[in-house]
């Protein structure tokens, strides 16, 4: 009996990792449709993230709520669950991001940030590259 009640709660454990980390699942309908009362829909079908916590940046997916933060050189960035957090703090990759339209590396904290339709996140280095993705203008 205590060895099927151990089972039932690990596989617990497991299902709820796995449901925080967006990434794995693909599965953002739910964080998709969530926006700050305050963001804006671009005519390049972006909508610009006003609040960086929504975001989860290891996965790139904008959650809808208020994600770990993690200080790393006086700069916050966010992760969804306890893996994000340590790969924010020790891997520098995970803090930086390519502005699709100047090709520059960005610092995500810095970053200025926009979700499109599914969730997915884009990082850009100023609000003019991110109205001149797609055209906008």
């Amino acid at each position: 009996m205590l060895l099927r009640t151990t089972h039932a709660i690990v596989l617990t454990l497991i299902a709820g990792l796995a449901g925080a980390c967006a990434k794995d699942s693909g599965d953002t309908s739910s964080q998709a449709g969530s926006q700050a009362a305050t963001s804006h829909e671009l005519s390049n079908g972006l909508t610009e993230v006003e609040d960086p916590s929504l975001v989860c940046m290891v996965n790139n997916t904008y959650m809808g709520k208020a994600q770990i933060p993690v200080e790393v050189e006086g700069k916050t960035y966010f992760g969804c669950c306890p893996m994000c957090k340590e790969r924010l703090a020790k891997e520098p990759d995970t803090r930086t991001a390519v502005d699709p339209v100047s090709g520059e590396k960005v610092d995500k904290a810095a970053a200025v940030i926009a979700k499109d339709a599914e969730g997915n996140v884009l990082y850009f280095a100023s609000q003019a590259n991110l109205r001149n993705y797609g055209g906008e203008p």
